[in-house]
């Protein structure tokens, strides 16, 4: 796919996707993302709150459970709230990722 074939999907974009899509450009040009990171070995290699063992999957899936984002930095006193924002732009990118992430985990309990 060319850039000339893609404009038109891309200007028809909400501004939330817009900006969503450009984040997922910006990062995927370091291939890192800010506040996440991936290390083999250690949470089964998931996406990870950096510094921490605390998986992306774990925050989405109580998040859609109804907990909300107080209730998760008062339950996770290492995280931030920029740590949250990484994390929903993270899910929201890779959301089947996630999605696979929760229904492995849910399936071995």
């Amino acid at each position: 796919m060319t850039l000339q074939k893609l404009e038109p999907e891309l200007l028809a974009l909400t501004p939330n996707e817009k900006a969503l899509a450009i984040q997922m450009l910006a990062q995927s040009l370091g291939n890192t993302w800010r506040g996440i990171e991936k290390t083999p070995g250690v949470c089964g290699g998931d996406a990870c709150i950096s510094g921490t063992r605390i998986p992306v999957w774990v925050l989405v899936n109580a998040r859609n459970l109804g907990i909300s984002e107080a209730q998760l930095l008062k339950d996770y006193p290492t995280l931030s709230a920029t740590d949250l924002t990484n994390a929903w732009v993270y899910a929201s990118i890779y959301s089947e990722e996630i999605e696979i992430a929760i229904k492995e985990n849910e399936e071995a309990i």
